[in-house]
């Protein structure tokens, strides 16, 4: 069995329209001063705040951070073990295998991963992360899987995490077994807006996988992408479902639209719209890690990328994603040294 999954937000102790009134003082006593994470109602109206609101709601989210997660960053490298043919529809996804988009299936060998951990340890990465574009792993990729950790952690002083589609039980304690240390299986959307992005399977599956890592003790990752069409109701449906899963990272990630997928032609987030996303984020989980993924450079650029440093995020994916492009890494690294945010070491992570 598992636990009861979240069909409604929740509501908020006061009425949307005086959380909306003054909603940058809630932030401030409820979540800076007692920790209490914004309810549903109150995170709309984060996300319906003005532009001339922005640094003062930026500023809230950054003490909240510095609070509650101090001002280390966590750094993570990601890797793809198998890139491309996936069966699952994500409308926002160049890898399915139903679309046009021109990624096709590879995979990468047991040495090219060690290799490739090697070099994201050297960047101050305290976190690798193995993906592969699956329904779910079938018994030769848990073989693999079991090959690659095993030699990356005979050769590399970093943690490994996984992505690698849902589970079943018994998956999900293998995994631990071998020593995975954190797990993501993003929600994506929010429960009400997940069938316009994904019919192959249901958010209720998504939730069922999440509540099966974490019951194994491994961290559970758990985020989702914003800019895909939703509404401003549903963004706040997901930072608030979110909350209620209590995941220990949350991905956050901005649409970078895909040539040949159904999300392709949609237009890039704008950018103070993708700020308030992270202040509501971080005033939605001020407890828990939240990281850049991918879009940033798209939806943000240099100077987003600081702003969002400086709103709420505390922990980043250097270098490229798993079919785009990112920032160089000397350049993520640099600009945490400028902002005086430390690299979280390995140590710090267990």
């Amino acid at each position: 069995m598992t636990e009861q999954v979240a069909t409604q937000p929740t509501t908020a102790t006061t009425s949307p329209t005086d959380a909306a009134a003054d909603i940058l003082a809630v932030a401030r006593e409820q979540v800076l001063e007692r920790g209490e994470r914004l309810t549903y109602d109150q995170i709309l109206a984060v996300l319906q705040t003005s532009d001339e609101q922005l640094e003062e709601l930026l500023a809230i989210a950054h003490e909240v951070r510095m609070r509650y997660m101090g001002p280390d960053v966590e750094v993570e490298g990601i890797i793809s073990l198998k890139t491309g043919g996936c069966p699952e529809d994500c409308h926002f996804c160049a890898q399915s295998g139903q679309f046009t988009s021109p990624v096709r299936s590879v995979w990468l060998n047991i040495p090219e991963l060690v290799r490739a951990a090697k070099l994201t340890r050297d960047t101050g990465a305290s976190e690798f992360c193995i993906v592969a574009a699956v329904r779910g792993p079938d018994a030769k990729l848990m073989e693999q899987m079991r090959a690659a950790v095993a030699a990356i952690k005979g050769s590399v002083d970093i943690n490994v995490a996984a992505s690698l589609g849902m589970l079943d039980a018994e998956q999900a304690q293998d995994l631990a077994d071998m020593g995975i240390h954190r797990y993501n299986h993003n929600l994506e959307a929010g429960r009400t807006y997940f069938p316009n992005v994904v019919t192959t399977h249901t958010w209720d599956e998504r939730w069922e996988t999440c509540q099966l890592v974490k019951a194994t003790g491994m961290e559970l990752c758990c985020g989702g992408l914003v800019g895909m069409g939703e509404t401003i109701e549903q963004r706040a449906e997901l930072a608030d479902q979110l909350g209620e899963l209590e995941p220990h990272e949350v991905p956050l990630n901005f649409l970078n639209p895909r040539p040949g997928t159904p999300f392709g032609d949609l237009p890039v987030m704008p950018a103070n719209d993708a700020l308030r996303c992270i202040a509501a984020f971080r005033l939605a989980l001020p407890r828990t890690i939240l990281r850049y993924a991918g879009g940033r450079e798209l939806t943000l650029g240099d100077l987003g990328t600081r702003d969002g440093l400086m709103g709420g995020i505390n922990a980043v994916i250097v270098g490229n994603y798993l079919t785009t492009l990112g920032r160089d890494p000397q350049e993520d690294l640099a600009l945490l040294d400028e902002l005086k945010m430390p690299i979280k070491a390995l140590s710090d992570t267990f």
